[in-house]
């Protein structure tokens, strides 16, 4: 089971936020009741960080709607600082030393996002930026959560409690987004 929930986290936040939004309802209750491990977690939050910021930046330029370029200049601001503060809890982990987080390329699911993102324009453009935030977001929330609660590294687990708030804070901001743009 363990190993089964290691997977799903990570193919949930390395980027298959919209392949697997069908599958987050079933999966994000189980993470409240679960463990995620250090490794799966340090692992998993510097891709799916990279994410938000290059979706964000994509949507500064291609956006259709001010408040949606405004919530993206939002995201970017808030996850370069938790990009940051992740380095830094990173540091000063204890049980971090031998893991070696994902580097700043983005993995091929993230990527293909990405890519879906580049091709769309006008309300297409905020549709799929609106989607791809509100499934991120959702199984953000569901990972820092289950880690903050769970997690065996302090400096980690502080990190994750840390940066909770602010990764709550979007996801209502992205859902009043949904609701502000449904067609």
């Amino acid at each position: 089971m363990k190993t089964l929930l290691t997977a799903t986290v990570a193919a949930l936040l390395a980027g298959a936020p919209a392949a697997l939004a069908q599958s987050t309802n079933q999966v994000a209750p189980m993470l409240a009741d679960s463990k995620v491990d250090t490794p799966t977690f340090v692992t998993t939050v510097p891709n799916a960080n990279e994410f938000e910021i290059q979706s964000s930046r994509l949507a500064e330029e291609k956006a259709s709607s001010d408040d949606i370029k405004a919530f993206a200049r939002e995201m970017i601001a808030d996850h370069t600082k938790a990009g940051e503060d992740f380095k830094a809890a990173l540091s000063q982990g204890q049980t971090t030393a031998s893991i070696k987080p994902a580097g700043p390329a983005l993995q091929a699911k993230e990527q293909q996002l990405l890519d879906e993102l580049k091709r769309a324009s006008g309300e297409a453009f905020d549709e799929a930026y609106i989607k791809m935030q509100t499934d991120a977001h959702r199984q953000a929330v569901a990972l820092f959560s289950t880690y903050a609660k769970s997690g065996d590294d302090p400096a980690m687990k502080e990190f994750a409690k840390k940066t909770l708030p602010t990764l709550k804070m979007h996801e209502k901001h992205v859902k009043e987004l949904a609701v502000a743009h449904q067609g």
